[in-house]
Parts: C-alpha cells; structure tokens; sequence
C-alpha cells in the first residue's frame, strides 16, 4: 500500500554508539532504511513550507503548498 509520510529532517540523525558513530536517515529517502545514504542532499534545495513528491529514482516528481502544516497524525 502507498502511503504519504510527512519528513521535514534534510539531514541524517546522528547516533553516537561505543564503537563508531552511525547514521540514521530523516528524511526518507535512503534506499538503505534505516541508514542514511546520502540521498538527503535531494533534499537541499527543499523551501520550508514545501510539500516535495519524490519518485522511486529520488528525484523531486512535484512540489507545492504544503497542507498538511502542523499535522499531528499518529
């Protein structure tokens, strides 16, 4: 099933284990969920207030008002 999930992270999240430091994708669209490979810097050029529409190539299908501003949905 397809599915809309709002990000609004441009960057990876950073955790800090023991042994060496992993990141953990926040934008939604690394390949290698749940880490980050690279695929944020898609997400750069990315105005706040923007509702972005990506493909499965990564790449920006569509852009416009964001409506769903302020959404708490669980």
């Amino acid at each position: 099933m397809a599915r809309l999930v709002r990000h609004v992270a441009t960057a990876p999240v950073k955790v800090e284990p023991s042994d060496k430091p992993a990141f953990i994708c926040a934008c939604g669209l690394t390949k290698n969920f749940p880490f980050c490979d690279g695929a944020h810097k898609a997400a750069r050029s990315e105005e706040p207030g923007t509702l972005h529409v990506y493909g499965d190539d990564r790449q920006s299908a569509s852009s416009g008002p964001d409506d769903f501003k302020g959404c708490t949905c669980a």
